[in-house]
């Protein structure tokens, strides 16, 4: 089989689709390699790293003319001149992006967006959403130690004692938990809130306070327990005293950090204006939400921003500001996905029997498939 990997051209995205790592493995099972020159310069693998391997350097036609290509965004207008009719994609492909989605049926290509792999045992060595929501939360922290101007941990010196941060974390998904174990080893004091119960043994067990909100109805409940992973849709009745909860931590609070997103929809504001007010000067809100419109509505997508003498960090895509260890983790989720969908003897095999296969099978013969 052949493989291509095209370098990525989106703007801002430095990640590579396939590592060193991963492309001698790939190349161990009798699998031919091309990728294109430059490919992994950005997430710190030179073409060198790649020609050792045994993998084929190439250009952006010759991985493309692959038989299945890896990447890791949606290919833009301008890469889909090189696509191969009746080729494989494999990605991060945005099941929701109906425009992207009808870009590769209409270029004859069969792919796979992994971003749709059920929330299940078998499918967490596939699951990109998680292995990238990892690394952000580490980087969210990162970035919000590089803006507060004071120290995390507290500190005990001869010209006086300085406290710790207080850190709130809205939304404790992979993200979140990542953010509140990064946050407690730098040493800060964190709390952490959540519409599923069950994530609270989770905050304390990494060192933070959870922000008890009770339910009273059992529409409330109900809700809190999500789907698939995610969380659904909170009652009014409960967003209310959850906002009333939220604001008190926040008026205290040195950083916030907030990740709460639900695939497909905007996300839901988490930190109104008035509680950006209530903040301390010098505080900093890092909007992991930023690329769905972010839980602040003050946040500007793409942008550090200044509002109320809180800084607002906007970055959309976090994951590419870890380069080398974000494509490393995402190639070994590609690595593993490819044993579905690939024999040992080296052929294709789509077997639409296998729930993770048919859960990111986008689009096939011309048609978009996902349901």
């Amino acid at each position: 089989m052949l493989i291509g990997v095209p370098a990525e051209i989106t703007a801002g995205e430095t990640r590579v689709a396939i590592t060193p790592e991963t492309a001698k493995k790939l190349k161990a099972q009798g699998h031919t390699i091309r990728v294109q020159s430059g490919a992994g310069v950005a997430a710190s693998v030179p073409d060198e790293a790649y020609i050792a391997v045994g993998a084929e350097i190439t250009d952006a036609a010759g991985a493309y003319a692959s038989d299945i290509v890896l990447k890791v965004r949606c290919p833009l207008d301008s890469e889909m001149a090189h696509a191969r009719a009746g080729g494989v994609m494999v990605g991060m492909l945005n099941p929701f992006d109906a425009a992207g989605l009808q870009r590769l049926a209409a270029a004859q290509l069969t792919s796979f967006a992994l971003e749709a792999a059920p929330r299940t045992s078998r499918a967490q060595s596939m699951d990109v959403l998680s292995s990238q929501a990892n690394i952000a939360g580490y980087k969210a922290v990162m970035m919000a130690a590089e803006k507060y101007q004071r120290f995390f941990p507290m500190l005990m010196t001869a010209a006086g004692t300085v406290k710790a941060a207080r850190v709130v974390i809205l939304g404790v998904g992979v993200a979140g938990l990542q953010a509140i174990a990064t946050a407690k080893r730098m040493g800060a004091v964190i709390e952490a809130s959540d519409v599923r119960p069950s994530v609270k043994e989770q905050v304390e067990s990494l060192g933070g306070k959870f922000i008890d909100v009770p339910y009273e109805t059992d529409e409330e409940r109900e809700a809190a327990v999500g789907v698939g992973g995610y969380a659904k849709p909170m009652p009014p009745s409960w967003l209310e005293r959850q906002k009333a909860e939220v604001a008190k931590r926040v008026a205290q609070a040195d950083v916030v950090i907030t990740t709460a997103l639900i695939p497909g929809r905007a996300a839901p504001v988490l930190v109104t204006e008035d509680m950006v007010k209530s903040m301390k000067p010098g505080s900093v809100i890092v909007d992991l939400a930023a690329p769905q419109g972010g839980n602040c509505p003050l946040t500007e997508p793409g942008k550090t921003v200044l509002k109320h003498g809180v800084t607002l960090i906007g970055e959309t895509n976090v994951p590419a500001l870890v380069a080398a260890d974000a494509s490393a983790l995402y190639a070994r989720n590609l690595l593993d996905f490819l044993k579905l969908i690939i024999t040992k003897e080296g052929a294709l095999n789509i077997d639409m029997a296998d729930d993770i296969v048919a859960a990111c099978l986008m689009t096939q013969a011309g048609e978009v498939r996902r349901k």
